[in-house]
Parts: structure tokens; sequence; C-alpha cells
């Protein structure tokens, strides 16, 4: 596998299993069991079996860095599975600038991880006061369900974004596909996200559905999906 999204995917390895410490799994890498570093904020086994399957690690470049590889994508069909939820956020900047993202208005001035009124948006565009909030979801089937586990952080993070549609902000909650592959997402009725994402959207909050994939060596969106309430 050639380098993909900035990536160098030339190493593999068989998934063994995760490991009981957050961010760390086993892979059997050239016949040697090795201990590899998930960077996700939740247990991948929530969304994925991986035990057995062929994974692509990348090197821990980082001096600190306590393991050799990060477990990064899966090979699937033609394309790959990214396992990083950060690309969600990669994607869509890399993207933002570009015509599909046209709705948002003037782009020009477009900050990353900026704090508004004590609340860290992803995204946020000053001359009109919007915030985007991102989020990933990762899934083998063409239907993707979200969320899939519980998220205290993510509940807090609504409740300011609520606060700041009273106050007069604008606000967008992207959803993105680590899967190239998935039609489209559906918010899971059954889960506490559900009613406070219903709490925003009845406020003015927009949410949109987008998957992302590899394109000339960028991790990018690559289409607007349904989102099903």
């Amino acid at each position: 596998m050639s380098e993909k999204g900035g990536l160098c995917l030339n190493t593999s390895g068989i998934f063994i299993s995760e490991s009981k410490n957050r961010f760390l799994c086993s892979v059997l890498v050239d016949g040697v069991e090795t201990i590899c570093y998930i960077p996700s904020s939740c247990r991948l086994d929530n969304f994925l079996d991986l035990q057995g399957r062929k994974v692509y690690l990348t090197p821990n470049i980082s001096p600190k860095a306590s393991t050799e590889y990060a477990v990064t994508a899966i090979p699937y069909k033609r394309s790959v599975i990214l396992l990083n939820s950060s690309f969600a956020n990669k994607a869509v900047n890399n993207c933002i600038h570009n015509r599909q993202f046209a709705f948002l208005g003037k782009r020009s001035m477009v900050k990353k991880e900026y704090s508004v009124d004590g609340y860290k948006a992803d995204f946020y565009i000053p001359c009109s006061k919007t915030i985007i909030e991102v989020k990933s979801v990762i899934s083998l089937d063409t239907s993707a369900l979200f969320p899939t586990v519980f998220s205290q952080r993510s509940l807090d993070q609504l409740q300011q974004i609520k606060d700041l549609l009273s106050s007069g902000y604008y606000a967008y909650y992207f959803i993105v596909s680590l899967n190239p592959y998935v039609k489209e997402i559906i918010l899971n009725k059954n889960s506490a996200l559900y009613s406070a994402i219903q709490e925003c959207v009845d406020l003015g909050m927009e949410i949109y559905g987008y998957s992302c994939g590899i394109k000339n060596n960028e991790v990018c969106i690559k289409t607007r999906i349904s989102i099903i309430s």
C-alpha cells in the first residue's frame, strides 16, 4: 500500500486484540506480537470486530511515543476504513474552502479549535459567528448508527452549543463516516445524545452527514450522505 492521506501505510500486521489499557492493542507484525497505539477515544471493538483482520500501521514519530506503530486503517473493498477519529476533522479542514461547503458562506478566516465563550469549536467562522462541531462514525454497514456509545463530553458540547445558539450564534453538526462506502447515517433514538441534538436543531443547528476518503494523497470529504432522524 502506498502513501495515502499523508500517511505511509506500507507496514501491515494482523490484529490480535485490544488491551485493557486505553489506546493500546496487540498486533502481529512480521510474526512478532507487538503493542501498538490506537488513536481513538473509544474502544474500536464498540464498532468493529478486528480480531484476525489485516491492519495498516504508521510509525509513531513522536519522541515521547511508547509504541513503535499506530493502528491507522483496515483495507476495505478498493479503499480503506480509517480508524483514527481525528481524520474526520482533517477531511473537513482539507475541503472546507471547496464548493461543497459553499452553504457556509465566506470562509476566508476559518479558525480551528477556537474557543467561543468557553466552548472549544472544531471550526469557527468569525464573520458569521458560525461554529462547526465534527463527529466521526465507524461502521462496516452501508447505514451507520450514530452514536453507538455514550459520551458525556458530547452531551456537554451540545449543551454549550445550545447556549450559543440562544445567544445568536449559528451552528453546524457534521457527522463524518470514516468508511467511504457508507450511504447514510441513522441517528440513534435510544441514545441520550439524540434528544440533545434535537433540542439544538429546534434552535437552528443544522446537521450534515459526509463520508471521507482518499484523493491525491489527502484525506478529504468524499460526498454528502443522508442523515436519518
